[in-house]
């Protein structure tokens, strides 16, 4: 299984290296895609990578790219692949009939990272990592195990730098344990709806800090573009966006933990999440599912917890929990509902979160006695 170790780099003057050579990889980035724009436009057809690197590589010898060599060959090598996989992803998509946009150039400001694979790097000392013959310290929060992958380096929006370590380690065997199953359905007002009654509530970081952020948008709006005092401003807002997302991941954590300390299944629905964003925007971006369902997954791992997935059109709230029948339509607006077969009364969620139950244990093939209420 791979494994990547987040740490954080120390503030030091040496790392405008590295932050000169993010710049770099964003100069070949933007020229790569515009190579793969004019070969379409005078072939008609997709840039194979191979060619992409072949002609990097001679471009690199002359006197105009000579400075591309400070990246290092396997950086630019990585580049070409994550734009080879943006594109066989756009043109995938339009075979699908899926509305998506081709690979575009990006400023070098929002240029974040670059990525080295066999070469390029040295880990020495107990926090110290070479980068390309320059040696930086990091805060070494736990030890690294296991073979390396990948070293890639990617700053945030204040400028901090950090250094991601991709290693392969043998599964951990978790002994079998007994415990209980459970039905989780997300919600827009309960974060997770429980099958068993213990409902967990969000409590919608950005929303809590809305008034905050909005107030430091207009001090940025105010500022003159190219000042210093905007620079400022623009640093306190990314430094507020960081500080809700920083608070959001840790409620996951810690509420992926207890759930995967507490159950040894949890079912859960797999959602749109992208057709949720456009139909209710900013509240699913709060709430973000998708992220706890990441952090619940690798947990999980960890704990020996198995995660079922229901499949997203299931139909969770429309099928009544007491006898099977299933509603022709149940609007979003409509939170209860009476079923017209056994005239059992459901709150919307809870009655979803059953069938969640059911359809997880269905598929491991246990047996699951409903509760007495119904809610």
């Amino acid at each position: 299984m791979l494994k990547t170790y987040s740490y954080k780099l120390y503030s030091h003057k040496r790392n405008k290296h590295l932050h000169s050579q993010i710049r770099l990889a964003a100069h070949i980035y933007n020229h790569c895609i515009a190579l793969h724009k004019r070969y379409y436009r005078i072939y008609g057809e997709y840039l194979p990578k191979y060619k992409l690197q072949k002609h990097i590589t001679r471009l690199k010898k002359a006197d105009k790219y000579l400075h591309w060599n400070n990246l290092g060959s396997q950086a630019v090598q990585d580049i070409t692949d994550r734009i080879d996989r943006a594109y066989k992803l756009f043109f995938r998509n339009l075979k699908h009939n899926i509305r998506t946009a081709p690979p575009s150039f990006k400023k070098s400001l929002k240029y974040k990272s670059f990525t080295l694979k066999q070469a390029g790097y040295k880990l020495s000392g107990d926090n110290k990592i070479q980068i390309n013959g320059k040696t930086y310290h990091y805060f070494k929060s736990r030890e690294i195990e296991g073979d390396i992958k990948t070293v890639t380096i990617k700053r945030d929006t204040l400028g901090d730098i950090y250094v991601f370590i991709v290693c392969e380690t043998q599964q951990p065997q978790i002994m079998a344990r007994a415990g209980e199953m459970v039905g989780y359905d997300f919600g827009l007002k309960t974060f997770l709806k429980s099958s068993d009654g213990y409902d967990i509530e969000s409590p919608m970081f950005f929303k809590q800090n809305a008034a905050c952020i909005a107030k430091l948008n207009r001090s940025l709006s105010r500022k003159l573009k190219g000042s210093n005092n905007r620079k400022k401003a623009r640093l306190d807002l990314a430094r507020a966006h960081k500080r809700v997302a920083n608070m959001r991941k840790d409620f996951h954590f810690k509420l992926a933990v207890n759930l995967c300390a507490e159950y040894t299944v949890i079912c859960i629905e797999d959602l749109n999440i992208k057709a949720m964003q456009r139909l209710w925007g900013r509240k699913i971006s709060d709430l973000s599912h998708s992220q706890f369902v990441n952090i619940l997954k690798a947990q999980a791992v960890k704990y020996g917890t198995a995660i079922v997935d229901i499949p997203r059109f299931y139909p969770s709230s429309k099928t009544c929990s007491n006898c099977g029948h299933i509603l022709s339509e149940l609007p979003l607006r409509v939170r209860f509902w009476v079923c017209p077969e056994c005239r059992a009364e459901h709150d919307r969620d809870y009655n979803a979160a059953l069938n969640i139950l059911r359809a997880g244990a269905s598929a491991l093939g246990r047996d699951i006695v409903r509760p007495a209420s119904a809610g």
